[in-house]
């Protein structure tokens, strides 16, 4: 179960409405931080723009591959371990406008993840440690630590006993 906060509007649908929401000014400036970082090479770089001006919690040696795009209205409710991977083109959004409501959930990605391309992260989940979330995947759901998931809807293709099983018979020393 996705944790998000629910928040009913009447009238126009709530994107209408956004600017009632968060600031203007404030969407201008993510916006604008988002395309550089989006596109810059720089790793450091990368990560100096989301903890600096979209105050985002990001580990150390974290990688956000090309054209990785986080949530322009509310990227500080991104969390991000250490040494994770967040592969090409792939979208985190901590919020989601609806026709009578929008919803708003912090995103905690793990320490050591792999996150696939073209993967979708939607508000409210958690993904475990060491966790490997396959290419072109809606992560609709919490990942738990160590599983490999994948697919659309994203289902466990291997837990984590099954991760390790799997390293273990992969090992030329066994």
């Amino acid at each position: 179960m996705r944790r998000t906060t629910r928040y009913p509007v009447e009238g126009p649908n709530p994107l209408w409405q956004v600017y009632k929401t968060v600031p203007f000014w404030k969407v201008v400036k993510n916006f604008i931080v988002i395309q550089i970082a989006r596109y810059t090479p720089f790793l450091p770089l990368k990560n100096f723009l989301y903890r600096k001006f979209l105050k985002m919690k990001v580990g150390d040696n974290t990688s956000f591959a090309l054209m990785a795009m986080v949530d322009v209205f509310f990227p500080e409710k991104i969390t991000v371990g250490s040494n994770s991977v967040i592969g090409y083109n792939t979208t985190i959004l901590t919020h989601e406008y609806l026709i009578d409501e929008y919803r708003i959930g912090e995103v905690v990605i793990g320490n050591e993840v792999m996150i696939g391309a073209n993967t979708t992260i939607l508000p409210g989940v958690t993904i475990g440690d060491r966790a490997v979330v396959s290419a072109a995947t809606l992560v609709h759901q919490d990942v738990p630590p160590g599983a490999f998931v994948g697919g659309n809807p994203m289902r466990v293709i291997y837990t984590k006993e099954e991760m390790e099983e799997r390293k273990k018979m992969s090992r030329p020393d066994r």
